[in-house]
């Protein structure tokens, strides 16, 4: 059994955080943005569909680096097998226990604001299961790839951890841009592959979040196990890099052109996966950098909301959803309905939070772990 690292990693338990909470503008600014969703605003904010994509193209690949970081730190300190089970407690759990209380709910007042319920009756058993699948996931699909990038480690660290030595020679970040532009090009051809020979098999909610979703991000959770046990690597994020500052903003001005002038029949979204890889590998440069900088301290306001973002995330959705239908049509304004939406949901958020830490039971189906000494960490950073 390996000790865990001496000094704690305050910048990346910070910036994994508020990762997380991103998801709540991201999905009330979707309301506001040209894209489609489940609720929209009648007349689309221009500069709120920019803020979308802005979190969008870069936010998850960032937070994936972060969790394999995380992930082989916890390998180090346990027996394998124990490892797996606690790194799918912690994840599984939280989903599983979303999916009854806050996504099914959700799915079912969707169909009442679409007006769709007469529809339900005619759709086959498969296409009533791979609704409820996309539906029932719906954001919760990170915790999902998690849970399969956590099996795949047992065999990818077990790798890593017995040919240390091959990963700790010198490396550059023009040397990774290569690389994540392989990936991304693999990925893009795999995926017109499989729009050539079996384009339905993209229709079904399981493969796309099981299998496209996971190869899309595996090069991410690698690359922060890499991290992890290469200093030199460490540094090259911690870094700032006015290269990586320069090539994300040019990375983000393809992904706005693609978004603006590709075609979903042709190869938007293969473009898109080689632009936002690259993207990705970039902007952990500039988070890391920033983030080492600004946020490698310890603070109790900063723990409470590191504790907390999980939860938060977690029923930030249906209440997204809530606003979006019932008070959006109410609010003229796109600016003021942004910010009513942020305070609404943010809100109500930290409410359930509290209500949902004197509940013993809540607390470990929303964590996965046991709360005793939880509970008094929450206590603490109050």
């Amino acid at each position: 059994m390996t000790r865990a690292p001496a000094q704690r990693e305050y910048f990346l338990d910070s910036i994994r955080a508020w990762l997380m909470l991103l998801g709540i503008p991201f999905h009330i600014s979707l309301i506001y943005s040209s894209h489609m969703w489940h609720v929209n605003s009648v007349y689309p904010s221009w500069w709120l569909t920019l803020f979308n994509d802005a979190i969008h193209a870069f936010r998850m690949q960032v937070f994936f680096v972060i969790s394999g970081y995380f992930s082989y730190m916890l390998y180090l300190r346990y027996p394998m097998q124990r490892w797996w089970t606690l790194r799918v407690e912690r994840v599984g759990i939280p989903m599983l226990t979303a999916i009854p209380l806050l996504t099914l709910p959700q799915f079912i007042m969707l169909q009442y604001v679409k007006d769709k319920t007469s529809e339900w009756h005619a759709l086959s058993a498969y296409d009533k299961f791979n609704t409820l699948s996309w539906e029932l996931i719906s954001h919760l699909w990170f915790l999902l790839v998690l849970v399969v990038l956590t099996t795949i480690g047992m065999w990818l660290f077990k790798k890593i951890k017995n040919n240390a030595k091959h990963f700790l020679g010198a490396i550059s970040l023009g040397k990774l841009s290569l690389w994540f532009l392989l990936f991304g090009i693999v990925w893009a051809v795999l995926r017109r592959i499989i729009v050539i020979a079996w384009p339905e098999l993209l229709r079904d909610a399981l493969f796309n979040f099981a299998v496209m979703q996971s190869l899309f991000y595996i090069p991410f959770f690698l690359l922060g196990a890499l991290t992890f046990i290469n200093p030199r690597l460490k540094s090259l994020f911690t870094t700032p890099s006015p290269w990586c500052a320069v090539g994300a903003l040019l990375a983000f001005a393809a992904y706005l052109l693609n978004q603006r002038y590709g075609n979903g029949d042709a190869w938007l979204y293969e473009t898109e996966a080689i632009i936002t890889m690259l993207l990705g590998l970039w902007m952990v440069n500039v988070v890391f950098s920033l983030g080492h900088r600004l946020l490698n301290f310890q603070s109790a306001r900063v723990t409470y909301f590191v504790n907390a973002s999980l939860f938060i995330y977690l029923v930030h959705h249906p209440l997204t959803l809530l606003f979006g239908a019932w008070i959006t049509p109410h609010i003229q304004s796109n600016l003021l309905g942004f910010i009513t939406g942020l305070v609404f949901v943010v809100g109500i958020a930290v409410l359930l939070y509290e209500m949902h830490l004197r509940i013993p039971l809540l607390r470990f189906l929303f964590s996965g772990k046991p709360q005793e000494k939880n509970a008094q960490q929450h206590v603490t950073a109050r």
